[in-house]
């Protein structure tokens, strides 16, 4: 059994050597990274396969290849963010020069998530590692494949007292949550993350949570509905709508709903086949629990399409909900499922109230022509990050900072906001020497009115 509190030392002992700090070790450690995975795509896939019955195509996109443009973007900009910034100085502080440091944290604990149980453990990971911290890393036991292929390659690649992969349940996760570490990231679930950040507040521990929530997906009267239905359909369905940005529900003006629905109805045959069930690359449920919380949806409203099961495959076919109300159990938390509910609206004032007098979701997406409506909608509603015209891609940008705000999450990541969630920026302002301001001190002469003429 794993002592954790000397993990957790021997790791603060092996960050305080300095060894993580030094620029080409973390570039040395992101090329062994990249090329491990290069080299074991096929595993990777396998497992993806055992735990969540993933295509290799779905595993490759949104597993595999997001991982590794993510790696090599960051190698290409690690010396540029690592570098020290120089910054204004006020006037009272003529003849200094002001910079900020980034500098790691020191021992970092990852908790990843099972839905994308490769990639939303190593994207996390790749931050860390570039902004020079140490890591344990803590995967989903709801993916056992997964995590016994990350901790052997984890393992095999990397000292402990660096990377360290340690593989368990609740009870691990809560054990490695009272050690003290000097930074959390947590993956998962709203009531999950409300525990982390209560074991992280013991220790003044600062976090980042991605979170989740109802992600509204709005189809305007004017939106592109053909292309709508094919990106809803898409983004929703992936990974049998496991995923935390999904869009959860879709309101669609009340105009143009009987013209809409029939186009998302052959969109999902059109992707998943006319026998989703009898598709072999159709994600499954994580679990026998989850199916049950999921099945019992199909109760809510109309079944305008889908609806059918296997209990024992645990797949769900993709399923459209019609004549929803905010009172329906589909609509009191996250789905996070192949099941679309659907709303409709007539004003958009009506809308933008609905939602905002619910908690803030992680994404939202709009589907619309007008700029103005894209524009009421961006500044009138809160949320984490989302698209225009598309569902779900935003997530891809290394440029485009993803996090959550308010129930949905605290902090942000990617490209450099992955470097920047882990490290902390130090402030230092170097004074010259060669002359020394008076008015600074109490015994100078008129000292009030000097300082005066330079703080008004």
């Amino acid at each position: 059994m794993v002592n954790y509190s000397e993990l957790v030392q021997r790791q603060r002992e092996f960050f305080l050597q300095g060894k993580t700090k030094d620029l080409s070790f973390r570039q040395a450690a992101l090329n062994k990274l990249l090329s491990l995975i290069k080299n074991h795509e096929q595993d990777i896939m396998d497992s993806l396969k055992k735990d969540l019955n993933k295509s290799e195509f779905d595993s490759y996109l949104t597993e595999i290849g997001i991982i590794l443009e993510e790696i090599r973007f960051t190698l290409k900009n690690l010396h540029k963010w690592s570098r020290p910034r120089r910054v204004k100085t006020t006037l009272t502080g003529i003849g200094s020069k002001s910079y900020i440091y980034s500098e790691p944290y020191g021992v970092t604990l990852i908790i990843s998530p099972w839905n994308y149980p490769f990639q939303l453990a190593i994207a996390p990971l790749i931050g860390a590692i570039a902004a020079g911290n140490c890591v344990i890393l803590k995967p989903s036991e709801l993916t056992p494949h997964t995590s016994k292929l990350l901790s052997k390659l984890i393992t095999d690649h990397f000292q402990e007292e660096f990377i360290t992969v340690i593989e368990g349940g609740i009870e691990t996760s809560n054990a490695l949550l009272n050690e003290k570490t000097d930074y959390i990231f947590f993956t998962g679930s709203v009531p999950v993350g409300k525990i982390v950040m209560e074991a992280a507040a013991k220790h003044l521990t600062p976090v980042t949570l991605e979170l989740g929530g109802k992600s509204p997906c709005i189809i305007h009267k004017d939106a592109n509905l053909k292309l709508a239905a094919k990106r809803v359909a898409w983004g929703k369905f992936t990974n049998a709508g496991q995923t935390c940005i999904a869009p959860d529900y879709l309101m669609v003006h009340s105009e143009i709903k009987d013209e809409f629905l029939p186009l998302l109805k052959d969109a999902i045959t059109e992707l998943y086949g006319s026998n989703p069930l009898a598709n072999k690359e159709f994600t499954k449920i994580i679990s026998e629990r989850h199916f049950n919380r999921l099945t019992s949806f199909l109760e809510n409203g109309k079944n305008y399409s889908g609806g059918k099961f296997n209990p024992d495959t645990l797949v769900i076919e993709p399923t459209i909900l019609d004549d929803i109300s905010w009172d329906d159990s589909v609509m009191q938390d996250e789905i996070f499922g192949p099941i679309l509910p659907v709303l409709e609206y007539e004003e958009l004032s009506s809308l933008i109230n609905q939602v905002n007098h619910r908690p803030k979701p992680l994404s939202l997406y709009i589907f619309s022509e007008s700029v103005e409506v894209q524009k009421e909608i961006l500044d009138r509603i809160s949320f984490g990050g989302g698209c225009i015209n598309d569902t779900v891609y935003h997530f891809s940008s290394p440029y485009l900072p993803f996090g959550g705000v308010g129930d949905s999450g605290i902090g942000a990541y990617h490209g450099k906001g992955s470097f920047d969630v882990f490290s902390h920026e130090k402030g230092i302002l170097k004074q010259t020497t060669k002359f020394d301001l008076p008015f600074r001190y109490p015994n100078t002469k008129n000292a009030l009115k000097k300082i005066k003429m330079f703080i008004k």
